[in-house]
């Protein structure tokens, strides 16, 4: 089988989702700048994650309101009673774009309410250092590998034209909250997932050095930041990171775990692709651990580490996630689907089960393609915590 072949259009059919700091020292993360931060390690304690299945406090009311909104309508709804609202129980209001369903709007009011109730956020983590990138800055990153059209837009269309788009969403984004200045990113799969094993059999396939370059080239055409993801399949993190590592030297490279791929603890002995693999804290800790001391080692400014997620069993022990300055967490709502499923999987995977800072991935082919209109950044702005990575695949 070929290389690519487990992603039929980037993700197994079960990955439906179930700006300038004032500091003195000049900080350009994007174009290779070095910066020599100094901080002691942190820990933070997480909430017990919620059961999904409590839904009477999720039952939007009266007093909730939803709009829907048209181009670059500013309209704002209201209550529709005169009922008194309860201080404890604010009224929601939400915009969305016209032709949503009220499943999808009553789904995003939902989760506005619960995201603002979930103790714990802003997680009481460790201060940002001095060039951090989050939450200065908004990532927006396109997702995928050149050798793939269906592994998300990065492979999907010629350089130029990918670039190009890129300029356009960044954007968006810009004028969707011009108070947070935008990073532009690529998310690069270096490590994929195979649809056969492979003469170690690993289940994954590791990309040359000649490609990650490539596409290291493309990203500073566009002063750009490059992440660096890991499928790992029946191999670990701790056996892909090594390679990997002359690369997260360079400040502007940073790295994603994908624990879809991660066949391990239950999953020992599945093929990637059959069941969605399992991730503990085990592994992410270990990888911070990793990127903190190349901080320190090479003077670097602190990484940024993406953890996908669109279940609950795929992050296993959220909550031991030990935080530490010199890197920055983002669990990345990683699911597909329509809105209203792409909302419930951010309250249920994300917001209930503080890690660090959070992320929301649009897919351009999957989230439309039973006739949904792609989730704007007006729509997603609204969500509790407000993701400050953004992912199009």
């Amino acid at each position: 089988m070929s290389l690519l072949a487990l992603a039929a259009c980037g993700r197994s059919p079960e990955a439906q989702a179930d700006t300038a700091r004032s500091d003195s020292t000049r900080c350009d993360v994007a174009g290779g700048d070095v910066v020599r931060p100094q901080a002691d390690t942190a820990r933070r304690d997480a909430p017990v994650a919620k059961d999904s299945s409590s839904a009477s406090p999720d039952t939007p009311r009266a007093t909730d309101a939803v709009v829907a909104a048209s181009g670059d309508s500013t309209a704002i709804a209201h209550d529709s009673t005169n009922e008194a609202v309860k201080p404890k129980e604010l009224a929601v209001e939400v915009r969305v774009i016209r032709g949503r369903s009220k499943k999808d709007s009553l789904a995003l009011v939902t989760a506005v309410r619960e995201g603002g109730k979930v103790p714990g956020w802003p997680v009481k983590g460790p201060e940002p250092l001095e060039c951090s990138i989050i939450p200065q800055k908004r990532i927006v990153a396109f997702y995928g590998n050149p050798l793939s059209k269906k592994m998300g837009v990065l492979g999907a269309l010629p350089p130029e034209q990918m670039l190009a788009k890129l300029d356009t969403i960044v954007g968006e984004w810009r004028a969707a909250d011009p108070d947070t200045p935008v990073q532009p990113a690529l998310h690069y799969i270096a490590v994929v997932a195979s649809g056969d094993s492979g003469k170690d059999g690993k289940w994954r396939t590791r990309m040359d050095s000649a490609m990650i370059e490539k596409v290291y080239g493309w990203a500073q055409e566009r002063h750009a930041i490059l992440f660096l993801d890991v499928q790992a399949g029946q191999s670990t993190v701790q056996a892909e990171l090594p390679r990997l590592m002359k690369f997260l030297e360079r400040p502007n490279v940073h790295l994603g775990i994908d624990p879809e791929f991660y066949m391990h603890y239950s999953h020992e002995g599945v093929h990637p692709g059959k069941e969605i693999g399992t991730l503990s804290a085990k592994e992410v800790n270990w990888a911070i651990e990793q990127l903190a001391n190349l901080v320190t080692e090479k003077k670097l400014p602190p990484k940024v580490l993406i953890v996908h997620r669109f279940t609950r069993p795929m992050l296993r022990g959220a909550d031991q996630i030990r935080l530490d300055p010199r890197v920055q967490v983002v669990i990345n709502m990683d699911g597909w689907g329509a809105p209203w499923l792409k909302f419930d999987s951010y309250k249920a995977y994300v917001a209930r089960e503080p890690v660090q800072f959070t992320g929301f991935k649009l897919f351009f082919r999957n989230d439309t393609k039973k006739g949904d209109k792609l989730l704007t950044p007006m729509e997603v702005l609204q969500l509790k915590p407000k993701p400050i990575y953004i992912q199009y695949q």
